[in-house]
Formats: structure tokens, sequence, C-alpha cells
């Protein structure tokens, strides 16, 4: 089977975030798991690197028009700050 489509700008990047997203996860279950200080903390590093790579590819995508956001009402982000913080305290 031959198959000449190729990829465009934008289907790169939603792949590549969509890479980094697993990367993201695997790291936090990595972290999670495990009991050895030093790997914990290189993994903790590579998380916070990982995440700063998600978000540039976000950025990116969202200024082009290719990852549509809309902002939270003041009142709908005050609701989950209550929500989580009454979640918090009733651990």
């Amino acid at each position: 089977m031959n198959n000449n489509a190729q990829l465009n700008d934008q289907d790169i990047m939603d792949d590549l975030l969509t890479m980094e997203k697993q990367i993201i996860s695997a790291y936090n279950t990595g972290i999670t798991e495990s009991s050895c200080q030093n790997l914990r903390q290189t993994l903790t590093s590579n998380l916070l690197e990982t995440h700063q790579l998600q978000y540039t590819i976000f950025d990116t995508m969202k200024k082009k028009g290719w990852y549509q956001t809309k902002d939270a009402q003041d009142q709908d982000v005050n609701n989950a700050k209550n929500k989580y913080s009454n979640i918090k305290n009733q651990l």
C-alpha cells in the first residue's frame, strides 16, 4: 500500500500535544510508584520540563487558532476553588 498522505503543521502539533500529555501521565505514575528518592527527584524534574514543553505546544496551537478555548467566568472559577477547597479540608 502506497500512502503519500502527509501531515500538515496542525496535525503534527496536535500529535506532539497528545504525546506530551501521555508522557506527563507516565511521569506522574512513575513518581507515585517510586520509592527511590533520587529517582523521584529526577522524574519530577523531567515532569516539570515536560509540562513547560506541553504548554509551549498548547500556547502555539492556541495562538494559531488550532486549539479553541474559552475563558471561565469568575463565578465558575470561584465555585471550583470552593469545591476543591472543601474536598481538601474533608481529607
